[in-house]
This record gives C-alpha cells, sequence and structure tokens, in this order.
C-alpha cells in the first residue's frame, strides 16, 4: 500500500492549488479604495482568509448580522467570501450557487475576477473538469495581453495549476517558475513555490530529502499562510511514507497536526487522518490505524472521490481481514475498489476535459474569426457598391479563402482525433498493435474463423539476446532494431494477418487462414529473412536472430488462451533447444499446456 501512494499525486495539493487564482487576488481587493465602513470590515476580514481562518469566520458571521447595512456592492464582496468559505469546507456545490450569484452582479471588477477563479476551484471539486477548464483557458488565452503584474500574476498561476492536474506538469513546472520570477513587488513567493512543488510532485521529481520541500514550508510559515504550509507537509509527509520512513513520517504527522486542525481545512483534515492510519498500519499498530481510517471517513462527504477514503478503506480491509471478520473485511474492499477505480477515472477524465476544452477553444477562436472575416467582407461590399463586378470578384476570393480556411481546420482536427484513436491501439515505438489490442483483435479474428471453419496459426517471436543490443550499443539503437525487425515482419505477412508487439523485444502474429503446413513455411521463411538482414544504425551492422513458437487451431482449437499457452510453451522450448528456431507445437487439443513444462503430453517440434 505504500508504494502505491507514490503513483498518485496528492489530491489536496492539486485541490487547493485550484484555489490560487482567488486567494492570489488578495492585493487587488485590499488596494480598492473602500466605499465605507462596510467594506472596510469586508476587506479586513478577506485578509485573514489564509493567515487566521478562524478569526475569519467570526468576521464572517458578525459581517452577516449587519448585512442589511452594508451596500449591494458590500454585499457582493461578502457573498464572494462566503462562495470561497462554502468551497474550503468542501461543499462545492453549494459554493457554486453562490458564485454563480456574485458572477451574475459583478462587473469586470476585481470581485468578478476572484469569483470566476473560485468558481473554478468549486467545479474542479465537483468532478465538472470540462467547464472549469474551458475557464482556465479563456483565461490564459489574454495572457501575452497582460501588462498588469498582479492580474499576469494570477495567470500565470492558473495555467500552471490547470497543466498540472489535467497530467501536464512539466508545463505546469515551466510556468510555476515563470510565476516564481514575475511575483509582485513586496509580495511574498510562498503561493508561486506551492505552485512549483505541486508541479514537481507531479512530475514524481521530489524526494523527502528536496531542498524545495523545506524552503516552501518555512516561507510559507514566515509568511503567515499556514494553508499554503500545510500543504507542503502533507507532501513532506507522503514522501516519507513512500520512502518508508515511518517513525519522521510520523513525527511530521504530529508537528503539523496543530496547524491543520487550526486551519480547519477540509482536504488537509481528511488527508491528514488517512496519513496517519497508513503510518500506524504499516508500524502494526492496528488499533491506532483503525481509529484513524474511521475519522477520515467519518469527515468524508456522500460522493466523494479522494485518495485520503482510498487509502482509509485499504487501511480497514486489511485490518477487518488480518481479524478473520470476513463480512466486514468484504465491505470496506468494494468501497476501496470504487474510491480506486473513481479516482483513477477521476484522473483521466481530467485529461479528457483539458483536451476537449483545449480543443473547444480553439474551434470557438476559429469560429470568431470566420464571423470577423465575413463582417469585413459586408463592409467592404459597401465601400465598393459604386464597382459591382470587382466587389463580386473580391468577395468570392475572400469567401473561398474563408471555406478554405475552415476545410483546412476541420482536416486539422479530424487528424488529431484520428491520431488519438491510433494512439489507443498502437505501440508508439513500431506503430503496430500493442499488447491488449492485438489479443482483442485476434480473439475477435478467432471467433469469425470459427463460425467458418478456417485454420489459423498464432505465432509468438522473442529476440534472441536483445538485452545485450541495448547493453551494448544503447536503447536509441535497441529501439531502431525494433523497428527494423517490425519492418522484416510486415514483409513476411499478409494484409488479413495480425501483428502486435506483446513487451519489450517479444511480438505476436495471428496467420488468418493459414492451415499447420503453410505456417509452418511462413516461420522459417520469417526466421531466415531475419537472420539474413541485419540492421545497420550509424555504420554499425547489427545482426538479429529471434525465437519462434507456433500453435495452430487444428490442435488447439479456438480458444485464445489456448493457443497463446500453447505457442508460448514452443517459443520456450525453442529457446532451450539453443535459440534462432522456430519450433511447432504438436499438442492436441485436449492436451495440458503449461507455461513452462519439462516436459508434456504435447511435444513441441523444430520447424
Amino acid at each position: 500500500m505504500l508504494g502505491r501512494a507514490g503513483r498518485y499525486l496528492r489530491a489536496s495539493a492539486s485541490v487547493l492549488a485550484l484555489a490560487l487564482w482567488a486567494l492570489s487576488f488578495c492585493a487587488h481587493a485590499a488596494a480598492e479604495p473602500p466605499s465605507g465602513t462596510g467594506r472596510v470590515r469586508v476587506a479586513q476580514a478577506d485578509a485573514l482568509r489564509a493567515s487566521d481562518h478562524t478569526r475569519f469566520v467570526s468576521m464572517l458571521a458578525d459581517l452577516h448580522r449587519d448585512e442589511t447595512s452594508l451596500g449591494a456592492s458590500d454585499r457582493r464582496y461578502l457573498h464572494l467570501l462566503d462562495g470561497w468559505e462554502t468551497s474550503y469546507n468542501g461543499r462545492y456545490a453549494e459554493a457554486e450557487i453562490i458564485l454563480r450569484g456574485v458572477m451574475a452582479q459583478a462587473d469586470d471588477d476585481a470581485v468578478g475576477t476572484r469569483a470566476a477563479a473560485a468558481l473554478m476551484f468549486s467545479l474542479g471539486g465537483q468532478g465538472k473538469y470540462a467547464e472549469a477548464y474551458a475557464i482556465a483557458t479563456r483565461a490564459a488565452d489574454g495572457l501575452p495581453e497582460v501588462t498588469d503584474r498582479e492580474a499576469r500574476f494570477v495567470l500565470l498561476g492558473n495555467l500552471s495549476q490547470m497543466l498540472t492536474f489535467a497530467g501536464e506538469p512539466q508545463l505546469g513546472l515551466k510556468y510555476a517558475d515563470m510565476m516564481l520570477k514575475e511575483t509582485p513587488a513586496g509580495q511574498s513567493p510562498c503561493v508561486a513555490m506551492v505552485q512549483r512543488v505541486t508541479a514537481l510532485e507531479g512530475a514524481r521529481q521530489l524526494t523527502s530529502r528536496s531542498l524545495e520541500l523545506k524552503q516552501t514550508i518555512d516561507i510559507c510559515a514566515a509568511d503567515r499562510q499556514p494553508v499554503f504550509a500545510n500543504t507542503i507537509s502533507l507532501i513532506l509527509i507522503d514522501r516519507l511514507i513512500a520512502e518508508h520512513k515511518l517513525d519522521q513520517a510520523l513525527a511530521a504527522v504530529e508537528h503539523v497536526t496543530p496547524g491543520v486542525v487550526s486551519s480547519d481545512y477540509f482536504s488537509h483534515l481528511i488527508d491528514l487522518a488517512s496519513q496517519r492510519a497508513q503510518i500506524y498500519k504499516a508500524m502494526g499498530k492496528d488499533v491506532e490505524a483503525e481509529k484513524a481510517a474511521l475519522e477520515a471517513v467519518a469527515m468524508s462527504h456522500p460522493g466523494d472521490m479522494l485518495e485520503a477514503l482510498r487509502s482509509a478503506y485499504r487501511v480497514l480491509y486489511s485490518i477487518e481481514k488480518s481479524r478473520g471478520h470476513h463480512a466486514s473485511a468484504l465491505d470496506y474492499y468494494e468501497r476501496y475498489v470504487i474510491q480506486d477505480q473513481g479516482y483513477l477515472r477521476d484522473a483521466n477524465v481530467r485529461n479528457a476535459a483539458y483536451e476537449a476544452a483545449r480543443q473547444h477553444f480553439l474551434a470557438e477562436k476559429f469560429e470568431t474569426e470566420g464571423l470577423s472575416k465575413q463582417n469585413r467582407i459586408l463592409r467592404l461590399q459597401q465601400a465598393l457598391d459604386a464597382n459591382a463586378v470587382e466587389t463580386s470578384r473580391l468577395y468570392v476570393v475572400v469567401l473561398v479563402l474563408v471555406l478554405v480556411s475552415i476545410i483546412f481546420w476541420m482536416v486539422r482536427i479530424k487528424r488529431s482525433q484520428l491520431r488519438f484513436k491510433w494512439l489507443s491501439s498502437c505501440d508508439g515505438l513500431t506503430g503496430i498493435y500493442h499488447h491488449q489490442h492485438f489479443m482483442s483483435e485476434a480473439e475477435r479474428a478467432l471467433r469469425t474463423l470459427e463460425k467458418r471453419s478456417g485454420e489459423a496459426c498464432l505465432l509468438f517471436l522473442d529476440l534472441d539476446h536483445f538485452k545485450q543490443v541495448n547493453d551494448t550499443y544503447g536503447h536509441a539503437v535497441g529501439d531502431a532494431v525494433l523497428k527494423h525487425v517490425v519492418a522484416i515482419c510486415k514483409g513476411q505477412l499478409r494484409q488479413a494477418d495480425l501483428l502486435g508487439r506483446l513487451g519489450g523485444e517479444e511480438f505476436g502474429m495471428l496467420l488468418m487462414d493459414t492451415p499447420r503446413l503453410q505456417g509452418s513455411v511462413v516461420v522459417e521463411r520469417l526466421r531466415l529473412a531475419l537472420a539474413a538482414t541485419p540492421s545497420v544504425i550509424d555504420d554499425q551492422t547489427i545482426s538479429c536472430t529471434a525465437s519462434m513458437g507456433l500453435a495452430c487451431t487444428d490442435n488447439w482449437g479456438y480458444d485464445l488462451q489456448r493457443l497463446s499457452r500453447a505457442a508460448d510453451a514452443a517459443l520456450y522450448a525453442a529457446k532451450h533447444m539453443g535459440r534462432n528456431r522456430a519450433v511447432l507445437d504438436e499438442g492436441g487439443a485436449d492436451s495440458a499446456m503449461p507455461a513452462h513444462p519439462p516436459g508434456t503430453s504435447a511435444s513441441p517440434r523444430a520447424v
């Protein structure tokens, strides 16, 4: 369980980064001239949100008691803080309603801008990534024209956190570095450093000894930004857990607990309880681990899909299983699976939402440009009304250009869609089917053959001593050799045959409508072609041979698993018979074919 924790970007750190835009705009809010006593009180409460949350909540309650005495703009400002506080407590759906109300009333001012940023945070918390990324994409498009340092700082932070959250941490890190360099004068680098650490965590570049962690914690603590300091402390604890430094991790949990409790931030509270449960479970302290895990579960809201809940249910399942309480263990395991699948599905949805928002924005931008061109054409017609013939010609030319542009962009979008479809089914290096898609297509093809009593042969091919090629010439040359082998295989196969990369230097081929004798001929011809056609890369000649195993449907039927086991056994025999040979498995359809038997009822035969 501890090892797997490193595979996920900490949800609390990423989600907290979504609040960065709103947090960073404090300077604008404070800089606005107060319109009266009410505005002063609201601004004072605003300034305490992240530094003294308890006092902020108290001031918010006082302001609501006197809300009738506030002006319209001051009430809108107060409702913005209500939306922020509701999001802070994890009630994202309620926060969305409040913030949309603020945006509906606000002009294009600091309050409206902050409401849009806080709304993006709430949408992300609910998994409404498409709309959240649409807001971020529109804001980021205006970055080159932004000259105001505060506004540019906000936009850079928005770009960094959204790209990191969308599975593009290297791009997120790029914008975080720009954000750090462009931190406005007089403002602490805390928020920029937090964004940078979040991107580094997403890129899996942090360890518990990384200097960025301690530096960011110290700077944010000195700047009286406990929420940000706690965020980085939780990332540090994750690294300690992943590295199995349990005593240090527990000490860090105890150290950060008072600050997390004082800030009363929902994501931090549930993450801290989950971390404590993981640590105690790894230490063998099941009673303490169970207490902490149940505490994390009790904090959650219905429908939450959180890494903290996933870990908590995993701890509870392990404890109940070790106690022999199978019913409760099964219940916790089912909840763990729901969280685990939901968390992974959520990550995929984020990535897809980012790409969809980007494509949709480009399409909208192009549509706007197209309408603008049409308006210019109409104005040109009016100006050239005296010369109708020339105007008509110009109109046609421009219209053709617009149509060509539309067709060009439609072709580009279609090519992008086709490429995404290709990437989902093919190996990125060799361009042939990857393992999962090859097996799926092979199974479909075998079912088709079975219906019409056709014959087929399944061939597994493994390059001999390929590791020596990588060790001697490097992985770049090894990749070139793999591409060379694929080219030779394609030259020996027909269009109806299937070819896929099963992993590393192992390939699979399904020879359609091929009886046993013909299959053995094809295999031997392929083996000779590989041996006789070395790769020439950078003036280096690299010979490559292969061991092959062949299994046919006349003996093993049309079940892909049985064929695969037979072909794998034949391949295993080929390697033990000295490599650089093809072996035809002669087993019967009822023979038991273990993966690596010393002897079976089926005797592999060299082709």
